[in-house]
């Protein structure tokens, strides 16, 4: 594996965006290529790793993908590059809840066998933050944290106070950043607005950690830490390509402010599977043409519902679709879609449901069971997906539901159409993207 380095935090709030984006920015204007990846079912964060690297953003998730695939999908992912930095997720050793830390930043660091950068929230503290470095040093052996990054410190007396309290860990400081409330990225109630729906702001505040990076940041010591993690060998990850492609079927991919959430390899197993991906924005754009497949994925439709409503005509166009048995696999904000309407505004009413905003956070890791076979999952498949949403669907009469989750069912299928909350990384399950396309070709004949 290339020289790497994972960034953590006791807990959330510390900085680790900040300091990571920052860094992957500054390392590639020092004339590293840096790839980028992001520990965990996060979309918003490997978008401003896009921005800060050049590159496309990528995601660690052993409860999605499996333990197996983390080493072979960074491999995958740092293809080309000199460096990586990887984010961590919530604090260093929280993982999914009653696990023991699995699929945690610990876990991926121990996959990865890679150094670890703890970024400590000084503003409310001083020696007592050695405290904290201590501990995380102490709780498990396994990890090795090469270094400290004190962000939010408030003055050079500050400073002073919280060196002194780190310096008996042995833990070397690598840097220091003042508060600069430059680095402010709008937020909403899922967490920080995408990067592709705020590109001069998203690009202004990659600048400004890259800057607070180089003037805070030892970036000669995080490099000297990348590289000494030890020699480990994955096989890279590539998805199978199809035997005798052929012609390729257009798979119309859902993209633009309202469906920002998808992993890149979903792209990269239709097109290995067959495909021409064709991105398109339902806010203006029509349905591409030629579309014998759909895929449509999360993002934030409830706060664009009345926009999605006024493209008529793709609302029509996908109906029309559907009804002339074009497959289907929506997830999430794609669900929604789907439906008769969102907060009482028309959609394309593929499905006898509606759907509306609530204030209560639906937010996990979940195993489901297909409740429903249809052309992409048998009746009976287990899987492991995520939910991260604030809507509730409000179902019509009689329906074929997508999973059976231990809470209950969940989704709306037909025979064709698999629409859910659940998000799942297609890394896991390759042959769905595979079945996909092959029943947009099943479909031509």
């Amino acid at each position: 594996m290339i020289p790497r380095v994972v960034v953590a935090a006791p807990a959330s709030g510390a900085g680790k965006t900040t300091v990571a984006v920052g860094l992957m920015a500054a390392l590639r204007r020092a004339g590293h290529v840096v790839a980028g990846f992001k520990v965990g079912p996060d979309y918003i964060d490997p978008g401003f790793h896009a921005v800060a690297t050049g590159r496309p953003g990528r995601n660690l998730d052993p409860m999605l993908s499996g333990e197996e695939l983390v080493g072979p999908l960074f491999e995958h992912g740092s293809e080309g590059a000199d460096l990586a930095v990887v984010e961590g997720v919530m604090g260093l050793y929280d993982g999914a809840l009653g696990t023991e830390g699995f699929s945690s930043t610990a876990h991926v660091a121990k996959l990865l066998k890679a150094p670890v950068v703890l970024v400590v929230d000084a503003s409310a503290a001083g020696r007592s933050v050695g405290a904290v470095v201590q501990g995380f040093v102490a709780f498990d052996t396994e990890i090795r944290i090469v270094g400290v990054i004190l962000n939010k410190v408030g003055s050079d007396r500050h400073e002073a106070e919280v060196r002194a309290g780190v310096a008996p860990t042995g833990v070397p400081v690598l840097g220091v950043l003042r508060r600069d409330t430059r680095l402010t990225v709008p937020s909403r109630h899922l967490g920080l607005i995408p990067a592709n729906e705020q590109h001069t702001q998203a690009e202004q505040a990659v600048d400004a950690a890259a800057e607070l990076v180089r003037q805070g940041v030892d970036l000669q010591a995080v490099v000297a830490a990348a590289h000494s993690a030890p020699s480990h060998q994955a096989t890279p990850w590539a998805p199978e390509p199809t035997a005798d492609v052929g012609m390729r079927s257009v798979v119309a991919v859902a993209a633009g402010p309202v469906f920002s959430f998808h992993y890149t390899e979903t792209t990269e197993l239709l097109t290995a599977a067959g495909a021409e991906v064709v991105t398109f924005d339902p806010l203006v754009d029509p349905l591409p043409e030629a579309t014998a497949a759909l895929y449509l994925g999360g993002g934030f439709p409830e706060l664009h519902a009345e926009a999605l409503s006024a493209n008529v005509e793709l609302r029509k166009q996908v109906a029309a679709a559907v009804a002339d048995g074009v497959p289907v696999i929506a997830e999430c904000a794609g669900l929604l879609y789907l439906c008769r309407e969102l907060d009482g505004h028309p959609m394309t009413g593929v499905l006898p449901a509606t759907a509306r905003m609530t204030g209560r956070l639906t937010l996990g890791y979940r195993t489901a069971i297909a409740a429903t076979s249809t052309a992409f999952f048998d009746e009976g498949r287990r899987v492991r997906g995520h939910e991260f949403h604030r809507t509730t669907v409000d179902l019509e009469g009689d329906v074929q539901p997508a999973w059976h989750l231990p809470g209950g069912v969940e989704g709306i299928t037909l025979p064709h159409v698999h629409a859910s909350y659940l998000h799942l990384h297609w890394t896991a399950t390759p042959d769905v993207p595979a079945r996909l396309v092959a029943a947009a070709r099943e479909r031509a004949r």
